[in-house]
C-alpha cells in the first residue's frame, strides 16, 4: 500500500467561513499500482471514532483489500477524531462546550468531505458508510449528489423523517429479540447473569480502577449482541469469575460508552434524530421489561444515568444535557432523494439492533438508484468480519 497524509483547515462552523477553524485529516491509501484509480471515502461508524488504520495485523480492515483493486480508498478522520483536531477535556462552561458540539454532525462532516474533494481536484467520487457513517452518506445524497459517482450503505441506511422516538422503540424490540436468542443458545448463564447483576447491586462488582458497576451499567454489555460474535463474548464473559482481574477487565473493556472517545456518548442520541430535540429519548421511551431490576440486556441506549455512573464521562455530564435539549435541524429531505441519480447499494442487517430493517427499507424505497441486499447472515459489524464478501457483493450489485 501506498499512504499519503492530507491535512485540511476547514471551519468550525461552514456557514461562516471567516470564523474559527478546525484540522481535518485524511489517510490516502492506494495499492501500488493504483495510485490513478478513482475515489472511495470510507465513513466511519460512530458518531466520534476516527477511521481504521491500514496494517498487516487483523486489525486492519478486511473490506480494504477488496477496495484497492476499484480505488483509492480516502479513510477520514471525523472532525473531532484521530489526528483531525481533537475534542477532548471539556472546558469551565458546558454552554460554550454544547454550542462548540452542535457543529460535530453528519451534515458538518458532509460539508468538510466536499473541503477535501475539491482540495484533492476530484470530480466526484465514491462512498463507503458504515453504521453512523451511512448516515453521513445519506445527507450527502441530499446536499451534494452531483459529486457522487455511487454510495454503498453497511448497517447505515438511517430513517427519513421519523420521530426519534419511534426509532428507538423499535430497537428495543430487536434487543428483546436478541435476548431470547442468547438464552436458547446459552440456557446455563441465565442463572449466572442473574448472579453477576445482583453483585452488582450490592456493590461487589468492579472496575479495574476499582470503582463499583452498577446493574444498569453492566446490563450495557448487551450491545455486543448485536454484533457477529458478541453473544460469544457475552458467554465468556459470565464464565469468568466476578472478582477476579480477567473478569474486571474484560467487563469494562465491554462497556460502550467511556471518555476514551467522549464524542460518541454526548453525541450518541443526536445521531438519530432527523430535525428536533431528543430529550434522552432512550430513557423516555424504555419499555417496562428493561426499566429497574430487569435482567434484560440493553444496547447502544444512552441515557443521563451514563454521566453518573461512568467516573470518566462525570467531566460532560451538564454538556451531553445542553445537547440533548439542542433543536437539531433535519439532515434528510425524501423529495430530494426520489430524485437522486446515483447508483446505490445497501446491506441491511435483518437482526440489527442500532439501525431497524423497517425503517431502513423504507428509505430505500426513496432511492431510485438503490439496490438492496436483506441479510441474516451478520449483525451491525458484517463489514469488520467479512469485509471482503460484503463489499464486493454491494460492488456488484450497484453496477448491475
Amino acid at each position: 500500500m501506498r499512504l499519503t497524509d492530507h491535512f485540511l483547515n476547514v471551519p468550525l462552523d461552514h456557514d461562516h467561513a471567516d470564523g474559527r477553524t478546525i484540522e481535518v485529516y485524511a489517510r490516502e491509501i492506494a495499492a501500488a499500482d493504483g495510485r490513478d484509480l478513482p475515489y472511495l471515502v470510507y465513513l466511519q461508524g460512530g458518531p466520534g471514532h476516527e477511521a481504521p488504520r491500514p496494517s498487516d495485523s487483523p486489525m486492519s480492515p478486511l473490506w480494504l483489500e477488496r477496495a484497492l483493486r476499484d480505488f483509492r480508498v480516502i479513510m477520514l478522520d471525523q472532525r473531532g477524531t484521530g489526528r483531525s483536531t481533537p475534542y477532548g477535556t471539556p472546558g469551565s462552561d458546558p454552554a460554550a462546550d454544547a454550542e462548540w458540539l452542535t457543529h460535530f454532525r453528519a451534515d458538518a462532516i458532509v460539508r468538510d468531505a466536499e473541503c477535501l474533494r475539491e482540495h484533492l481536484g476530484a470530480r466526484r467520487w465514491s462512498l463507503l458508510g458504515q453504521s453512523f457513517g451511512g448516515y453521513c452518506a445519506l445527507h450527502y445524497l441530499c446536499v451534494a449528489p452531483e459529486s457522487l459517482h455511487e454510495v454503498f450503505f453497511t448497517g447505515g441506511l438511517p430513517p427519513v423523517g421519523r420521530p426519534v422516538d419511534e426509532v428507538y422503540s423499535a430497537t428495543f424490540t430487536t434487543m428483546r429479540m436478541l435476548n431470547r436468542r442468547f438464552h436458547r443458545r446459552y440456557p446455563q448463564d441465565a442463572a449466572r447473569l442473574g448472579d453477576l447483576l445482583d453483585r452488582c447491586d450490592a456493590g461487589d462488582v468492579h472496575a479495574p480502577d476499582g470503582q463499583p458497576i452498577s446493574r444498569r451499567l453492566m446490563r450495557t454489555i448487551g450491545h455486543q449482541l448485536g454484533m457477529d460474535g458478541g453473544a460469544e463474548q457475552v458467554h465468556h464473559l459470565l464464565e469468568l469469575d466476578f472478582a477476579s482481574p480477567g473478569f474486571r477487565h474484560d467487563a469494562a473493556a465491554m462497556l460502550p460508552f467511556d471518555a476514551r472517545n467522549p464524542l460518541y456518548a454526548v453525541l450518541h442520541e443526536s445521531s438519530y434524530a432527523d430535525g428536533g430535540a431528543t430529550r434522552w429519548s432512550a430513557e423516555r421511551v424504555q419499555p417496562e421489561d428493561f426499566q429497574g431490576e430487569a435482567v434484560l440486556l440493553s444496547a447502544e441506549h444512552l441515557y443521563p444515568w451514563h454521566f453518573e455512573d461512568m467516573p470518566s464521562l462525570r467531566p460532560y455530564r451538564d454538556i451531553a444535557a445542553a445537547i440533548a435539549e439542542y433543536n437539531w435541524p433535519r439532515l434528510y429531505d425524501a423529495g430530494v432523494l426520489t430524485q437522486v441519480d446515483v447508483p446505490c447499494a445497501a446491506v441491511i442487517y435483518a437482526d440489527d439492533p442500532y439501525v431497524d430493517r423497517r425503517l431502513s427499507q423504507e428509505t430505500a424505497d426513496l432511492l431510485p438508484g438503490m439496490h438492496r441486499w436483506l441479510t441474516d447472515e451478520y449483525l451491525h459489524n458484517g463489514l469488520r468480519t467479512a469485509g471482503n464478501r460484503v463489499l464486493d457483493r454491494l460492488i456488484t450489485l450497484t453496477r448491475g
